[in-house]
């Protein structure tokens, strides 16, 4: 069933390049930015503007206005519906921004919460894109929901969002009967530009929940979120944005945590600790941050999920030294090629501490640079490390670039073998790497080809990655290639690649219907093929997928499948993953299974999701999966949530018959926008664990928190307390 012979995976690899080739020069000659002509020109703020949701200051009346939006979604084909106003303006400090969003419909905002970053598409919103540098590729993003909580992020690729970036700015909202007013100041030192660029990229989002319009002042059109820069207006400045001057902030922290292990009955151990983050503006543009001696308690554990996977599983970052910038070094690669991974660093070892420059020079490059050390463990005996990662990227064309990395890692006063008890490690591990990202003027060409090798003591050959991809993105439809082959040494230590050895090769086309009436919004089938090869071009892997989706003009949606699946065993390996009983390496498999989908309307308080998997299995076997999302909100202040999922998974012997259960219910309640309350139980039979985080946070000053945090693990049968932990940290942003 949709074979490939193992002779044809070569050449078409080299089509692949000579379609990436011809591709590039599309992106060449066709460079100009598509929404050049909408621009709102800004000016210096005429009186002083105070922060407070109402349009009352004279600046404001003297500002220019950006109106006449354009409807994204359901259809990108006409002005939208619901009224939009901007205005914005300046002074020596701040940039301000004031948006009127006027009322579609009558009614009520939905709005999820008053905790910071929300879920964009359950919350009335309004968002601003900036693009200082107008390269179309990196940004800030800033807006609120209806009831004033914030969502800020970096932006970085042409339009994804990193919403873990955090910084200092001001804003309010306050509700009329028929809008709701957002007035924000961003300080000049929260954001990086160079002073003399007197352009910037802008785009500004509205999402009105009642009406199901999503809608942006410069177009885009639907196949795109509203964050993409490629689709950015121009912010005209009267002159260059002032300096933001002297730029340096101390971020202090101080805490005291217990903890207690109650599986082998050890005492309680405290501990009390200090540290501190610093952030120091090089230029305008260039960032330098040094953190001694960090903590990552108050950082929300990772969700568990039932593993019925043959290989590692990822888990994202969280920790907040890791982030700003963070797309230089963790996005180099692919999501299962990723040359350096951060959480290799200080996982289960103390950080001494670390710095790292990141930001853009000029409008063509990027840099970053880090630098981190770890302490040694005494039980384990693993040496002190030193990591050094380095990033630079080059623009090309009008949004594609060129980056290289290196990685090093390093053990400091290590003797391997010395010590015959202890395991043995390696001196040092190190990665170079070579990215060419493809993206055309109007983003419906992107692609990326990569090289990679490792450099690790005594391996020699077969220790280099080289991959590659092209999309289009239609707005009917949407192709895509992929090719990878992985050699079976190459070693990234600080890294997260957990297939070896293979060649790859994933076609795959979607097509998309839009009837002119009806509930119905757009619908069309997917077509979805991955073949795995070895070294030596023989299969290992196999998977057809075909998927038929819907979606509906309240913006829910329903899907269905078809997938086979084929599979040779390259190592032993447990399909439960519980009973340590294996399937023999060599072996083969194949199997059939179909499925559902479905996600609720956004806009109820009430919402629900559900999966379904059913077909076969290894060794013959069939597996059952069925998964349920359920949340309400009292809003803006209470949201509750359960997720579910479940798995029957029916073999021979010796495995027989098992069932794994993972539910997850949450509580999140908010306060204010500065008081927060988080509290969630995952419950996974597979892991014999029960895990309970609850975590309060008060926001007292701008990005300064206040986090109290309490953990506990339960064994289900007999029910009993496992391990305990609670901390209480301080933190304090401080502006030199």
């Amino acid at each position: 069933m949709l074979a490939l012979k193992n002779c044809y995976a070569w050449p078409n690899i080299k089509t692949a390049f000579v379609i990436l080739f011809l591709s590039t020069i599309y992106a060449t000659t066709s460079g100009q930015k598509k929404n050049s002509s909408y621009q709102y020109d800004i000016r210096k703020a005429t009186s002083a503007i105070k922060i407070d949701g109402v349009i009352d200051d004279r600046a404001w009346q003297d500002a220019a206005v950006a109106k006449d939006f354009f409807m994204v979604q359901p259809m990108d084909t006409s002005f939208a519906k619901t009224l939009t106003q901007v205005r914005m303006a300046y002074d020596e400090h701040n940039l301000y921004l004031l948006a009127e969003c006027f009322q579609g419909v009558a009614g009520p905002n939905y709005v999820e919460s008053l905790r910071n970053d929300w879920n964009f598409g359950k919350n009335d919103n309004f968002l601003m894109f900036m693009d200082p540098f107008d390269d179309q590729t990196n940004g800030f993003a800033f807006g609120t929901n209806a009831a004033g909580a914030q969502w800020d992020g970096m932006m970085y690729g042409g339009s994804a969002v990193d919403l873990n970036w955090d910084n200092k700015w001001k804003s309010a909202v306050k509700n009329y009967k028929d809008k709701w007013v957002l007035e924000l100041a961003i300080p000049f030192k929260s954001i990086r530009y160079k002073k003399d660029i007197s352009k910037w990229g802008i785009n500004f989002s509205r999402l009105d929940l009642k009406t199901s319009e999503k809608s942006s002042w410069a177009p885009v059109p639907r196949q795109f979120p509203t964050a993409s820069l490629a689709y950015s207006g121009i912010l005209a400045w009267d002159q260059p944005p002032p300096s933001a001057g002297s730029n340096i902030s101390l971020i202090p922290y101080a805490l005291g945590a217990t903890t207690k292990n109650h599986d082998n009955n050890s005492p309680s151990t405290y501990r009390k600790d200090v540290g501190v983050d610093a952030k120091i503006a090089l230029t305008s543009s260039l960032n330098l941050d040094l953190t001694v001696n960090p903590d990552f308690s108050q950082v929300e554990v990772d969700r568990q999920v039932t593993n019925l996977d043959r290989f590692e599983l990822f888990f994202p970052e969280r920790r907040q030294f890791f982030l700003e910038n963070g797309d230089l070094f963790a996005n180099f690669g692919y999501a299962s090629i990723r040359p350096f991974f951060s959480r290799r660093i200080g996982l289960g070892v103390p950080i001494r501490f670390g710095a790292r420059i990141s930001g853009k020079p000029d409008k063509n490059w990027r840099i970053g640079a880090m630098n981190m050390q770890t302490g040694g463990v005494d039980n384990t005996g693993l040496p002190a490390q030193n990591f050094t990662v380095a990033s630079v990227q080059r623009r090309v064309f009008s949004r594609s670039n060129i980056g290289v990395i290196f990685i090093n890692k390093e053990s400091v006063n290590y003797h391997p073998g010395a010590d015959p008890t202890k395991p043995t490690y390696s001196n040092y591990n190190r990665n170079i790497g070579l990215e060419y990202n493809l993206a055309s003027s109007d983003n419906k060409i992107t692609g990326k080809a990569l090289v990679l090798k490792s450099f690790t003591p005594g391996t020699s050959g077969g220790d280099f990655v080289q991959a590659g991809n092209i999309q289009y993105s239609g707005r009917k439809m949407l192709v895509s290639w992929q090719h990878e082959y992985v050699g079976k040494n190459y070693n990234p230590e600080v890294g997260y690649v957990p297939r070896r050895g293979y060649v790859k090769i994933n076609p795959s086309a979607g097509y998309f219907f839009f009837p002119k009436g009806g509930k119905i919004l757009s619908h069309g089938p997917q077509l979805v093929y991955l073949s795995y090869f070895n070294t030596s071009l023989k299969k290992t892997d196999d998977e057809a997928f075909i998927n038929y989706s819907f979606t509906t003009r309240k913006q829910s949606t329903f899907s269905t499948f078809l997938s086979y699946d084929y599979v040779e065993l390259l190592q032993a390996f447990d399909p439960t993953n519980f009973t340590k009983d294996t399937l023999a390496r060599g072996s083969t498999h194949r199997w059939n299974a179909w499925g559902t989908s479905f996600v609720s309307k956004p806009q109820s308080v009430f919402t629900y999701a559900f999966s379904s998997r059913y077909g076969g299995y290894y060794a013959k076997g069939t597996r059952l999966n069925l998964t349920a999302d359920i949340g309400y909100r009292f809003q803006p202040y209470v949201s509750l949530a359960l997720s579910t999922s479940y798995n029957n998974i029916d073999l021979p012997k010796p495995w027989n018959q098992h069932t794994f259960w993972l539910v997850g219910p949450r509580v999140d309640v908010t306060m204010t926008n500065k008081l927060f309350f988080t509290t969630f139980v995952q419950y996974n039979n597979q892991q014999n664990n029960i895990n309970l985080n609850t975590r309060f946070q008060w926001r007292y000053k701008p990005a300064s928190d206040i986090f109290f945090v309490y953990t506990d693990n339960y064994l289900p049968a007999p029910f009993s307390v496992r391990n305990r932990a609670m901390v209480l940290k301080w933190t304090y942003w401080w502006n030199l």
